[in-house]
């Protein structure tokens, strides 16, 4: 495949600062909304998985990092009570504060369980968390092929020898391939990027790939 340039979100130097502003604002209000839809969709048990498909975990390397975090913020919110209690004006703030990031933290990991990787027969939804969800119909699936890849700090865009390639790392890490017939465009920080692959980590590979056999060869 053809390299193209990618096109990225506009750097913050570029846009006023009331522009910085406003996509600050835009990128914190949809984080927010993924949060607590993720809570809602857990309270109520509706998973996101299209109709007919199979659902693919991808939180196995970071839920035990994740749940450390959730109980250290929980147990936090009584020491900060019986630190500040004889000062009302600091100890409410505090406790707003401490459970606002709790409820975020749980959230946060409710998010990648109520949303997993799909295999259907739509084709293949590639996710990670409430960020990204990117659809992969299977007129544009060339293969799917397991790749492991470890790259610390890597950006999620990035030139690979197959083209443009979308990662969605967890840990770092991804063990699968999406290599596509021709790009798709995805949305990313509020920007249009044409990628030709992607890559993802799902806990049981062999299911996932199981499950894609089923629909292409």
């Amino acid at each position: 495949m053809s390299s193209r340039t990618v096109a990225s979100p506009a750097p913050p130097g570029r846009l006023s600062p009331l522009g910085q502003v406003r996509r600050i604002a835009r990128i914190a209000w949809r984080a927010e909304v993924g949060i607590w839809q993720s809570l809602y969709r857990w309270i109520f048990r509706r998973p996101r998985v299209p109709a007919g498909a199979s659902g693919f975990a991808y939180h196995a390397p970071v839920f035990t990092i994740l749940m450390i975090f959730i109980v250290l913020s929980a147990v936090e919110i009584p020491i900060i009570d019986l630190i500040a209690h004889p000062w009302p004006w600091v100890r409410i703030p505090l406790l707003v504060l401490g459970i606002w990031g709790l409820t975020w933290m749980i959230g946060l990991a409710l998010s990648y369980v109520t949303r997993p990787h799909a295999v259907g027969p739509a084709g293949i939804r590639a996710r990670l968390g409430a960020d990204i969800d990117v659809d992969l119909p299977w007129d544009v699936v060339a293969s799917v092929e397991r790749s492991r890849d470890v790259a610390e700090k890597a950006p999620k865009i990035r030139e690979e020898a197959h083209g443009t390639t979308l990662s969605l790392r967890m840990a770092n890490e991804t063990n699968l391939l999406v290599a596509l017939e021709k790009p798709v465009a995805v949305k990313l920080s509020g920007a249009t990027v044409e990628i030709d692959a992607v890559r993802l980590w799902a806990d049981d590979v062999d299911g996932f790939l199981d499950a894609v056999r089923t629909h292409i060869p």
